[in-house]
């Protein structure tokens, strides 16, 4: 049998479950929060003085700050693209909506709030170029991306396990820097968003453990290969108006890093938990190939925080057309 039609078995039986986990990990919609819960009440009385409030606070918060809040809420809006990518994954079935679509579904309508929650905030901070922010996040739409998984499952689910984590880290962390500047409302949004990430890491690592039960060696050599080739983030192909081919996504993550919201060693802490979560270690009846792919594994996030180590990010900031300095 193909190593594509195993795949195809596993994610069938594994498909049984799919009930089990939406319960697990995702909240139903009369029980979750929605971004009308924590903006400007726009049919009270008190709406203009709340937007006035929300203005007068958003002007103490850094350059840089802005510019992780914008690129994280272009990456959160961008949305459509990483649902179209799941749907072609081996095992999921749109046309006959099965376990695994219905998941996708589910976990795109909770992901949609987020985009919806920040750009509101963003309109309303009157800090940033929002026409510029719209027009980025259309050339993203458009241009998509390619995150090295193909339609493997396996691959699709190291990918999320690790992205859904990262993303948690850099709200969570946005959270932190909003609080620290007096923003209390600011830091309650991104941690609920925050939250939402964390539920979601636990549910696509999940999906990789039950794998490696069935088909450990496969799903070992599948964690291998995306390590080696790394983890590229959903927004790479970062641009913005004006641009074709652009190194936007570089200079976001020079503005990330700086500010402390996601960095180099925050990449190898998140892989060093991956391989703790899923017990490399300890896995067994795995092929002469896999147990290699295993050695590969334990030593990477060593070698891997040597190289953060030796990064060096510039002390300038790229001004971007969506945070204009003048405007803050």
């Amino acid at each position: 049998m193909s190593i594509k039609n195993i795949r195809l078995e596993v994610m069938q039986f594994l498909e049984k479950n799919v009930d089990s986990f939406v319960d697990q990990f995702l909240i139903p919609v009369e029980k979750i929060w929605q971004p009308s819960d924590f903006l400007p009440n726009s049919e009270s009385d008190t709406f203009l003085d709340e937007v006035k409030e929300l203005r007068e606070i958003a002007k103490d918060l850094p350059y840089d700050f802005w510019v992780a809040l914008v690129g994280d809420t272009i990456t959160e809006e961008a949305l459509p693209t990483y649902e179209s990518w799941l749907m072609e994954v081996e095992g999921v079935d749109n046309q006959e909506r099965n376990g695994w679509s219905k998941w996708i579904r589910q976990w795109t309508g909770e992901e949609n709030r987020h985009g919806d929650l920040l750009n509101k905030y963003l309109y309303l901070s009157g800090r940033v170029n929002m026409r510029e922010v719209e027009v980025t996040t259309q050339h993203l739409i458009n241009d998509g991306f390619d995150i090295g998984t193909g339609t493997d499952p396996y691959k699709n689910f190291v990918y999320t396990s690790f992205q859904e984590l990262a993303t948690y880290v850099s709200h969570n962390r946005v959270s932190q820097i909003a609080k620290n500047f007096g923003d209390k409302k600011l830091s309650k949004m991104c941690k609920m968003i925050a939250g939402d990430e964390m539920r979601h890491h636990h549910a696509y690592s999940e999906f990789v453990n039950q794998i490696f039960k069935v088909d450990p060696s496969e799903m070992m050599l599948a964690f291998q290969y995306m390590m080696k080739q790394k983890i590229v983030m959903p927004a790479h192909f970062l641009r913005e108006s004006g641009q074709k081919i652009s190194s936007a996504f570089e200079q976001f993550s020079d503005s990330a890093q700086r500010i402390g919201v996601y960095t180099a060693s925050d990449y190898v802490e998140i892989m060093q938990k991956l391989i703790d979560k899923w017990e490399i270690d300890k896995i067994g009846g795995l092929t002469d190939e896999a147990e290699k792919a295993r050695d590969y594994l334990m030593k990477l996030p060593s070698r891997m925080a040597k190289i953060s180590e030796r990064l060096v990010i510039p002390s300038e900031s790229y001004i971007f057309k969506w945070v204009e300095p003048a405007r803050l």
